[in-house]
């Protein structure tokens, strides 16, 4: 059984809720790679866990969207050469990432006005690279400017 996921310093996933596969890995192990189950899938179905809020439910829906597959998250662990190294790794990577997503909006952006001597700045050097762009201008007739 999967060990408990830590959402937020109030919400805690309990390790039921948490599914874990296990398959052959493609990376390195020598003779052993053919034979042993090391990497690991955990998934966790965020859109019909129990343990959720619904606000933090949604969120989590909202932010991890591209990463679902019918409400479930997954995370695939196989960069080690054993099963219990990618499951430490697969419970961190999700715990990382479930974590991340259900952290509260920041706060909004307070619109504001461009300062003056930004403004400025802007314009004179729009009015530089006019100069440099005008002074590429040749008189030979074909348009282009230097002594090709």
């Amino acid at each position: 059984m999967a060990e408990n996921l830590r959402v937020t310093a109030s919400v805690i996933v309990p390790g039921g809720e948490l599914t874990e596969r296990f398959s052959r890995s493609s990376g390195p192990g020598g003779q052993g790679v053919n034979t042993a189950d090391s990497r690991v899938e955990l998934l966790f179905d965020v859109a019909g866990s129990p343990s959720l809020t619904p606000v933090l439910r949604e969120r989590l829906l909202e932010r991890l969207a591209a990463r679902l597959v019918d409400g479930v998250l997954v995370v695939t662990a196989s960069e080690h050469r054993n099963q219990l190294a990618n499951r430490r790794s697969a419970h961190l990577r999700m715990s990382a990432l479930v974590e991340a997503a259900a952290a509260p909006p920041g706060p909004r952006r307070r619109a504001t006005r461009a300062t003056r001597g930004s403004k400025e700045r802007r314009l004179t050097a729009k009015k530089q690279r006019g100069a440099v762009k005008k002074g590429r201008q040749g008189g030979s007739g074909r348009g282009g400017g230097g002594d090709w």
